[in-house]
């Protein structure tokens, strides 16, 4: 049995993908030096902090363009506004408002970046609708 030439991992992943029918999407001509990428990470001279993930990531979904991604608030009273809560706001509507956010932003229908934050979003628009529910039914037994 003959020994094969050493492959570099860019020509095992092309063949990977012509196995399951992928054809790759650019060649390979860029060699990285891992141990030097490897060194400059923990060198300490690359600092990562939450703003420069969020910035990178709203470049990033923005695919080059510089425009500004919102992100959705969690705050319970930007919610409430957003909802349309009013003190006159009838049960039914309620349950309307529920609907209608839920389909605005319900984490199976938001981008993937966004989903814990929808997750929030929705328990917290939930937990408004209920409360004013059970507000409303309390002013009718009153």
């Amino acid at each position: 049995m003959g020994r094969r030439a050493p492959r570099d991992f860019a020509s095992v992943l092309d063949e990977l993908l012509a196995e399951h029918g992928r054809e790759s999407d650019a060649p390979h001509d860029v060699h990285l030096d891992y141990l030097s990428v490897v060194e400059e990470l923990h060198s300490g001279r690359i600092s990562i902090t939450e703003d420069g993930v969020e910035a990178a990531y709203r470049h990033f979904a923005a695919g080059r363009d510089a425009a500004h991604i919102p992100v959705p608030s969690v705050d319970p009273e930007e919610i409430a506004r957003e909802l349309g809560l009013g003190d006159r706001t009838k049960p039914r509507e309620l349950d309307r408002l529920r609907r209608d956010f839920a389909f605005r932003n319900h984490p199976d229908r938001v981008p993937e970046h966004l989903r814990a934050r929808a997750i929030i979003r929705m328990q917290v628009a939930n937990t408004l609708i209920d409360e004013a529910k059970r507000r409303r039914l309390r002013r009718r037994k009153a």
